[in-house]
């Protein structure tokens, strides 16, 4: 099945006069992209070549298509040893000037098989080189080094907080938004999974070690507040976005004391927190690793000598033992991530403060409409029946599974079964809860979108997929071409996305970029920008099916 040219609510049968469609905004005028004329030198790397200063020590990157890059600059020092499982360290300084031409290491995670899904690795186009507890390193685009203090964009990835990196897939790379809205653009590795966010408080451990990954994001900010400046930054204009588990960062660190200062915008792409891990959990995971690394509460010098690979597999184990508990606690999925101590990381509801540093912060929430497409990979499942998808999602949804399948299906009445299984397993409940909760606060606009293009591959059974709308956003959907199939289909949905994401980072707000008037959410009339060929302006639109949920 193609994909419809129009916007997708209207193929599922919700008239576009029911949306509150409003008239389309003109553009600002924004700095024209530089290209080098025609056959022109466009590579420029060299030992006097772009040379910039840090607080660390200086640093030499090269400068492609008149955009200056920066790759694997040291935030923080290794993370191995004694600096396992303890908030980040500054990195030494260096006196020779310290070549930065190739990204930094990835942070631990389970390598093994990462390429094995032929699908997945074509469709994202994984890229990972070396894994390393050396992993603090962030890297930088910028069209100038002077003193123009331009709007930053800091990048936090996905992979949940357990895997990725910052240059995971091709469409997270910032030169083509930078060069496009004049902008400085950052990206970070930082400590992922069991090394970032296993909580040894109750263990003898640093009572911050159930946080350190997020610890790293704050280090890697203020690095950005330090020495911006010298990149043609604006250390007063920060933007922080993330996707999935980026968007979860984004919230956590929207919710984290000492993050306080070092953004002013927040945008978050399917994902998001509304809490942390309870403490309680996180503690007795903690004791329970140690009993699985067979060493007593207080020897955490021994737990940090564990080779990296083995360790993960221990901390993994003890996950698994502590199933039963997790049940008992009423958490859904234990692990490691965040934990909500009090300290380091709101303890309880997030957003629940209307005087949190955080409540005077814009935040851009989206989402896809197929997070999760059953039959992207499997053909038979075109065909299948209403009847069929209740059975289908019984082991999630149990005996309500019928009344949401009809509640979804009178809400999109022309929308085939399996696009209503997408739908329903990729649903908006957890977006409409964070837009609810931050606009609550009363102190800032929170924007809501949903993203519902549709790439023609795969025999269009892609759909909107999650990760799909980051290229978008960054102006990338020519380097992302087996996210969107390139040309000037998607690139017109871009330029307005990408142009309504530079008004947002710039002000605060994201109108006049090209898309229609884009109304603030309120929870009233819950304002969606859905985001298609034909972009509109839509009052929750999914409201009716998505109470089925509850």
């Amino acid at each position: 099945m193609k994909p419809s040219r129009r916007n997708f609510l209207q193929s599922l049968g919700v008239g576009v006069a029911s949306l509150g469609v409003t008239k389309q905004a003109s553009a600002t005028a924004l700095p024209a992209p530089k290209k080098p004329a025609g056959d022109d030198q466009v590579l420029f790397v060299g030992d006097t070549i772009a040379i910039a200063n840090t607080e660390h020590g200086k640093v030499r990157g090269f400068i492609l298509r008149g955009i200056h890059q920066f790759l694997g600059v040291p935030y923080g020092a290794d993370t191995s040893g004694k600096n396992r499982f303890m908030p980040p360290q500054k990195p030494a300084p260096w006196t020779d000037i310290r070549p930065t031409l190739w990204w930094g290491n990835s942070a631990p995670q389970i390598m093994e098989k990462r390429y094995a899904n032929v699908y997945a690795s074509f469709v994202d186009h994984w890229n990972y080189d070396d894994v390393s507890e050396d992993c603090l390193k962030l890297n930088v685009w910028t069209p100038a080094l002077d003193s123009q203090k331009r709007p930053v964009v800091v990048w936090l990835h996905g992979g949940g907080f357990v895997n990725g990196n910052a240059v995971e897939q091709d469409g997270y790379q910032g030169e083509n938004l930078s060069r496009l809205g004049n902008i400085v653009f950052c990206s970070i590795n930082h400590r992922l999974g069991s090394l970032g966010y296993t909580d040894l408080k109750a263990a003898g451990g640093h009572a911050a070690s159930g946080n350190v990954g997020n610890l790293d994001m704050v280090a890697a900010l203020e690095w950005v507040k330090n020495n911006i400046a010298n990149f043609g930054g604006d250390p007063a204009n920060v933007t922080i976005i993330g996707q999935s588990g980026g968007g979860a960062k984004v919230t956590t660190l929207m919710n984290m004391p000492s993050a306080k200062g070092l953004f002013h915008k927040a945008v978050a792409l399917s994902g998001s927190s509304l809490s942390g891990v309870n403490k309680e959990y996180a503690e007795k995971l903690g004791v329970k690793v140690m009993e699985e690394a067979g060493l007593k509460p207080g020897e955490i010098d021994k737990l940090q000598q564990i080779p990296w690979r083995q360790y993960i597999d221990i901390a993994n184990r003890a996950v698994e033992k502590m199933a039963d508990e997790a049940k008992r606690m009423n958490i859904q999925r234990g692990g490691y991530s965040p934990v909500g101590d009090g300290t380091y990381l709101a303890e309880g509801a997030f957003f629940n403060n209307p005087n949190q540093f955080s409540a005077d912060i814009p935040l851009i929430l989206c989402s896809t409409f197929h997070e999760q497409n059953p039959d992207r990979t499997d053909a038979s499942l075109e065909g299948i029946s209403l009847a069929e998808v209740k059975e289908k999602i019984k082991s999630r949804f149990g005996d309500k599974s019928g009344e949401i399948v009809d509640a979804y299906a009178k809400n999109f009445p022309k929308a085939r079964p399996i696009e209503i299984w997408a739908l329903i397993v990729s649903n908006r409940k957890n977006v409409v809860a964070t837009a609810d909760a931050k606009a609550a606060q009363q102190k800032a606009p929170v924007y809501v979108a949903w993203f519902g293009w549709q790439p023609p591959l795969f025999d269009g059974r892609m759909r909107a997929f999650h990760c799909d709308d980051i290229c978008f956003w960054f102006y990338n959907t020519d380097l992302m071409l087996t996210h969107t199939g390139g040309g000037k289909r998607p690139r017109a949905l871009s330029d307005k996305m990408a142009h309504s994401f530079l008004n947002f980072i710039k002000t605060g707000n994201p109108n006049g970029g090209g898309l229609p008037n884009w109304k603030p959410y309120t929870t009233q009339h819950g304002e969606t920008m859905i985001l298609d060929d034909v972009p509109a302006l839509a009052n929750d639109p999914d409201r009716e099916a998505r109470k089925t949920l509850a």
